[in-house]
């Protein structure tokens, strides 16, 4: 399998991006010559790089994956003392978090509610074989829609209070005062963060909860989504992020990792597309991913999958991919909007747009609340959320201008690319035609 061929050629990589494709090189086996990019680097380029694997999520897979090749001399004596502090400062972390899940689920079984825990805990062993190297932001349930009431009484008896409703996902946050992100990333704070993602009712024959399965984890059973669900909804979240303006690598590695844990089960791909064949969501959402992370690190994937994915995407998902695929992954956080081009592509297929492309641009609303205020705030605190979020404003304000002014230079040569393919392109703002051009 391999990527669609083009004369014209994707741009090369600058030696920062290098950098951090070699990261990703480093978890292939056999490994690329690619890696040895990482010999090279200064001192100063190890604190570069390093930013970049805080916010993609590689940080602590790196180190672990550094230390069972043998390479220890590979990284800086500074480098290895702060990979090696933030593990154990993590390893604190997701044992706060694991005993937070397991309590909230305790509860939830107590009042017999209808759930399962998505994401997160539920990855592993196969895409996360060792939960003290993940980084994670929150706990994620499923629960059913006659369920949510009680699950939110659960919530704010714990002292969670609703952020944000967004479609079917209802927020919840215990009350904190902003700071520093990346430093306090691997800490364990006493802020936490659930997501509740309601399933309407349903019939059993589309409902995840009816086809949950049991599994133990530090002493719960708790109910966690099927193992085909599972990887369908994982590579729906990571198409999902792929879709916006920063996608973090890791969801490539972890998705990577779960779909080589299963690569000799034919039963299991069997149901797998099963589930997702007549969804066109669901094939063209795996095609990408599957193809992009192909492109990145190599094939991977077996014909059972994407004979039905990767096979059935446009060629223009082909070109985006192969023009700006590397370019995104290893973007530096917060991202930016090379994403719509292919949003633009997909939408002949099947895959409608989650936002108007002037949305997407610029957005006419504020930004929700980092931290919502709370009654008992004193002036100081007030103070410091002010400030906080008003950094905030100005960081997504200048984030939308530069790459909003990028994203349309990169608009009109990709629409030479299609015009020399002999496509037609359609006017800014409007969709394509809805021919399928695979």
């Amino acid at each position: 399998m391999s990527t669609l061929h083009t004369s014209t050629s994707p741009k090369p990589l600058a030696k920062q991006l290098q950098a951090r494709e070699a990261v990703l090189l480093l978890f292939c086996d056999p490994l690329p010559e690619q890696y040895a990019r990482l010999w090279h680097l200064s001192d100063h380029e190890w604190q570069q790089l390093l930013r970049w694997l805080d916010t993609s999520g590689l940080a602590l897979y790196f180190l672990d994956r550094v230390l069972e090749l043998q390479l220890n001399d590979l990284l800086p004596r500074a480098v290895m003392a702060r990979l090696q502090q933030n593990l154990i400062d993590n390893t604190e972390r997701l044992r706060g978090m694991v005993d937070e899940s397991i309590e909230i689920q305790r509860e939830f079984q107590k009042a017999n509610l209808s759930y399962a825990i998505l994401k997160g805990f539920s990855y592993w062993p196969h895409s996360v074989p060792k939960l003290q190297l993940r980084s994670q932001l929150d706990l994620d349930f499923l629960v059913a829609e006659n369920s949510l009431s009680r699950a939110r009484q659960i919530l704010e008896r714990r002292g969670y209070r609703l952020h944000l409703v967004s479609g079917r996902s209802w927020e919840f946050k215990t009350d904190h005062i902003p700071r520093a992100f990346l430093n306090d990333l691997y800490k364990n704070l006493p802020s936490r963060c659930v997501e509740l993602h309601v399933e309407t009712n349903t019939s059993d024959d589309s409902s995840l909860l009816a086809r949950t399965v049991k599994r133990r984890f530090h002493g719960i059973c708790m109910p966690a989504l099927s193992p085909a669900d599972l990887l369908l909804g994982q590579g729906l979240h990571l198409f999902k992020h792929v879709c916006s303006d920063f996608s973090r690598a890791a969801h490539l590695l972890e998705f990577r990792r779960h779909v080589l844990a299963h690569l000799q089960d034919d039963a299991f791909w069997h149901e797998l597309q099963c589930l997702g064949e007549d969804n066109p969501r669901a094939s063209m959402a795996l095609g990408v991913v599957t193809l992009l992370i192909t492109h990145v690190m190599g094939d991977f994937a077996p014909a059972s999958l994407t004979r039905w994915t990767v096979d059935r995407l446009p060629d223009s998902a082909r070109l985006w991919i192969e023009l700006y695929g590397s370019r995104c992954v290893f973007a530096s956080f917060p991202g930016s909007k090379l994403y719509l081009l292919l949003q633009r592509e997909l939408v002949p297929v099947g895959i409608p747009a989650k936002r108007t492309l002037r949305r997407a641009l610029l957005p006419l609303r504020l930004p929700p609340p980092i931290s919502p205020s709370t009654a008992n705030d004193t002036f100081p605190v007030r103070l410091r959320r002010y400030r906080a979020q008003l950094r905030f404003v100005c960081f997504r304000l200048r984030f939308h201008v530069v790459e909003g002014t990028r994203y349309m230079w990169e608009l009109y040569r990709w629409r030479q690319h299609m015009t020399s393919r002999g496509r037609s392109v359609a006017p800014l703002g409007t969709p394509r035609s809805s021919t399928n051009h695979s």
